[in-house]
């Protein structure tokens, strides 16, 4: 039996724990191509999430976005299959995902060190289509 979950956090299994974030979702067209544009400030436990119908290589950018973030890319499973760590703000640059991802967490640069995110690592969420880690 899984454990209970909500839309607006996201929880991630690491050597030192389980981590938390609370998100604001982008799961639409135009959610997901605003992102974190124009922000320039986030809570350290904050961030947002991506979600996308199905599985594939996605790639970001930083354009118009002034918080230099780390970007995790999550697998259907929800598992971490690829990490952005300290992107550069305002930059055009394509962040490839590197793995077929259904859902992206951007969060403050420097969290996925500081909280020892690593792929592999389980990610629970009730957007995940096929988790290793369910939800109730």
């Amino acid at each position: 039996m899984g454990e209970a979950c909500a839309p607006d956090r996201i929880d991630i299994r690491t050597d030192r724990g389980d981590v938390s974030y609370s998100v604001e979702i982008a799961d639409d067209l135009e959610e997901r191509a605003r992102g974190l544009m124009f922000r320039e400030e986030m809570p350290r436990d904050a961030g947002m999430i991506f979600i996308y119908p199905e599985a594939q290589p996605m790639a970001f950018w930083m354009k118009n976005t002034p918080l230099p973030l780390d970007i995790i890319f999550i697998s259907r499973r929800g598992v971490i299959c690829g990490i952005a760590e300290n992107t550069t703000p305002f930059s055009e640059k394509s962040i490839p995902s590197g793995c077929a991802a259904q859902v992206a967490l951007e969060v403050n640069a420097g969290e996925a060190a500081a909280q020892g995110l690593r792929r592999g690592a389980a990610v629970r969420h009730p957007a995940i289509l096929d988790p290793v880690w369910a939800c109730e």
